[in-house]
């Protein structure tokens, strides 16, 4: 997985608060809030909970992305 997109500390917070009340099914839940943002036609919104469904993927990779320092 290419290195996702974190716009600042309110996108970590996001994800974060998502995982540990949804747990697994964290992902889940941003697509669904990204598609509800859709629907009402905020595509802000739309698009912020779309890199947090992202993000949560990063998060729960095993594997290192990008350049280990």
């Amino acid at each position: 997985m290419d290195t996702p997109f974190i716009s600042g500390p309110q996108a970590v917070d996001d994800a974060t608060q998502l995982i540990s009340i949804f747990g697994e099914d964290a992902g889940y839940e941003a697509a669904a809030r990204a598609e509800t943002s859709r629907a009402n036609g905020n595509v802000i919104r739309y698009c912020h909970w779309r890199q947090i469904e992202r993000l949560i993927v990063a998060l729960g990779d095993r594997e290192a992305a990008g350049t280990i320092h």
